[in-house]
């Protein structure tokens, strides 16, 4: 049996729905995740592209080139509101990240039942608690 989940942006006019479970979920410290979020750190799980479909009006995009790898990350938002939906990166661009917060209801990303991975540690802000016992890495990580 499938899960299914649901979500969208604040105006509803961009909706979309995720078919099973993450692969991962990634919590962001990295200064752009901060920028774009307007917050300590970006909570993204992480679908392969096939287990997401978007309705609604075409995305904007926005694509990004990091400052520490050169690689582009493109970020896609709701073109009335400009709601984050999540982005896709160069380095795996067979994989959706999908903005935690974008979900009707979040409360089933877990980080006992779903393997949570700490990146951009580097940058993490003082005030921003990292949990113990998480998978951390200082930067990127190596798959």
């Amino acid at each position: 049996m499938s899960t299914k989940h649901e979500g969208g942006c604040v105006c509803g006019a961009v909706r979309y729905e995720t078919q099973g479970d993450p692969m991962r979920v990634s919590v962001c410290h990295c200064t752009w995740c901060q920028r774009r979020t307007g917050s300590a750190f970006a909570v993204e799980p992480v679908f392969q592209m096939e287990q997401v479909v978007v309705s609604g009006p075409p995305l904007s995009r926005y694509r990004h080139i990091s400052d520490s790898s050169g690689r582009w990350l493109e970020l896609a938002f709701c073109p009335t509101c400009g709601t984050n939906i999540g982005f896709v990166t160069e380095r795996a661009p067979d994989l959706q990240f999908i903005d935690a917060g974008t979900f009707d209801d979040p409360t089933w990303i877990n980080a006992e039942t779903h393997n949570f991975r700490r990146i951009y540690l580097r940058s993490a802000q003082n005030w921003a608690e990292v949990p113990d016992g998480v998978e951390q890495h200082e930067a990127f990580y190596q798959a």
